[in-house]
């Protein structure tokens, strides 16, 4: 009579022990699989040329990575961080001329080896610029090979231009026959690191997106490295129209995370900190860094009649122009937990600045003289002193453009005007690539009203 009693308790033991044992058997299967590449994209780089963002299933080894991964053409690199997530940086110093060829192979902490693959990566940033053209100005961007792609309509002018820092898209705002303002997104897709060469190729563009439907009095960009766009702007039925009084500011999330108002006030340009977690705001007691939501509210002021300059990539470090009663000026850089370090003072107008890394190298565009001003380009190191000066005899800045870094082919960039007998109108800007080092120039031929870089994505 017992022994039918026992084949129910049986049949429970094995329904609950069954799972657990199949949970068993699947984690001792998993443990023995090889690790997997899940994810390998583009990073922003703080100090190198470029940087790759990589995740695996499992822990990797560093120096396995290390050892077992190649780059063709050879160039120096390494591996940081730890378990799944690391993080592949080209040493900083270092030129690239063409696309690169990683072999990513190398075993996780239990000695499993990854399925070598191979990946065909560019990162080199693409030049972006405001052209002048039949009926107005157009956006169009410059392939590696050299050849200019038109990426928008023509419009009547351009007069505003940013790229989003992930390299997904440009925000611009056109300007019609009657001085309005049009705020447009063009969204971009880029093919620059993909697992067979065939597939690099150029930019393709979507039809530009309206940002906002009504006519502006003015707009202001500012992007980061995450994408998310800053627009500053005025409708004749906010206000005054002028920056500061009537205007107001909305922070569009990248990635389809949509857009909110923020409740900022400012007396110029905000600008979006890199990292994507503040916005630099100018006021009338000086610059302030205040947290973006949903980040509780923070502020940091620094006083004194400062302007944001440039940032650097490092994360934290800026260059600012302070203004001085006695009408100098003077260039500082400013670093986490520091008061800002004087590096350039004098009379000259300081139009434009661009930094690489952390500030270990320095650029500032100076303009002295009256009547017949004259172009000065300087490369500092961080403690101030004067790396290399060269003087652009014969070339202007384009009013309002500033200087890019490209830390890829260490090349600056910026829209430079031949000087010549008085004309009427004036000759066209020209794109030109200046080399970091010696300052040297290298006029592209292409008539500009602005250029910039496009961050590969």
């Amino acid at each position: 009579m017992k022994a039918p009693r026992r084949r129910p308790r049986v049949a429970l033991a094995l329904a609950l022990g069954l799972p657990t044992l199949l949970v068993l058997i699947q984690q001792q299967a998993l443990q023995r699989q090889p690790p997997r590449l899940q994810r390998l994209a583009n990073a922003a780089a703080s100090s190198g040329p470029a940087a790759l963002q990589a995740r695996f299933s499992r822990p990797m080894d560093l120096a396995s990575l290390q050892n077992a991964s190649a780059l063709q053409p050879h160039l120096s690199h390494r591996w940081l961080g730890s378990s799944e997530a690391l993080l592949l940086t080209l040493t900083a110093g270092q030129r690239l001329e063409q696309p690169l060829q990683l072999r990513l192979a190398g075993r996780d902490r239990r000695g499993l080896a990854l399925q070598p693959r191979l990946w065909h990566w560019d990162p080199r940033p693409r030049v972006l610029a405001v052209v002048p053209v039949s009926g107005g100005e157009q956006l169009q961007l410059r392939e590696h090979d050299g050849s200019w792609r038109s990426l928008s309509p023509i419009w009547p002018r351009i007069p505003v231009l940013e790229p989003l820092g992930d390299g997904t898209g440009v925000a611009l705002a056109s300007q019609d026959v009657l001085g309005a303002y049009h705020l447009f997104r063009i969204p971009l897709q880029q093919r620059n690191l993909v697992a067979s060469p065939q597939h690099l190729g150029p930019v393709r563009a979507a039809a530009p997106q309206a940002l906002d439907r009504r006519p502006l009095l003015f707009a202001h960009l500012s992007s980061n490295r995450r994408g998310d766009l800053l627009v500053q702007s005025s409708s004749s039925s906010e206000g005054a129209g002028h920056e500061g009084n009537g205007s107001r500011a909305r922070l569009w999330r990248s990635q389809g995370g949509g857009s909110q108002t923020l409740a900022l006030s400012a007396s110029g340009p905000m600008r979006l900190l890199p990292e994507g977690d503040a916005v630099v705001v100018p006021g009338s007691e000086g610059l302030s860094l205040q947290a973006l939501p949903p980040q509780p509210p923070h502020l940091q002021t620094l006083p004194g009649n400062r302007d944001l300059s440039s940032f650097c990539p490092r994360s934290g470090r800026a260059l600012l122009l302070r203004h001085w009663p006695d009408y100098r000026r003077s260039l500082e850089l400013v670093e986490p937990g520091q008061a800002p370090r004087q590096l350039w003072i004098g009379t000259e107008a300081l139009v434009a600045s661009a930094c690489a890394g952390g500030g270990e190298r320095i650029w500032a565009l100076l303009i002295d003289g009256t009547g017949q001003p004259e172009l000065t380009l300087l490369a500092l190191d961080r403690r101030g002193q004067v790396l290399r000066r060269q003087r652009l005899t014969g070339w202007e800045l384009e009013p309002g453009t500033g200087l890019s870094f490209d830390p890829s082919g260490d090349r600056l960039l910026a829209a430079l005007r031949r000087l010549g007998p008085m004309q009427r109108p004036p000759p066209p800007a020209q794109a030109v690539l200046i080399d970091a080092r010696s300052l040297q120039l290298q006029p592209l031929q292409r008539p500009v009203r602005q250029v910039i870089w496009l961050p590969a994505g």
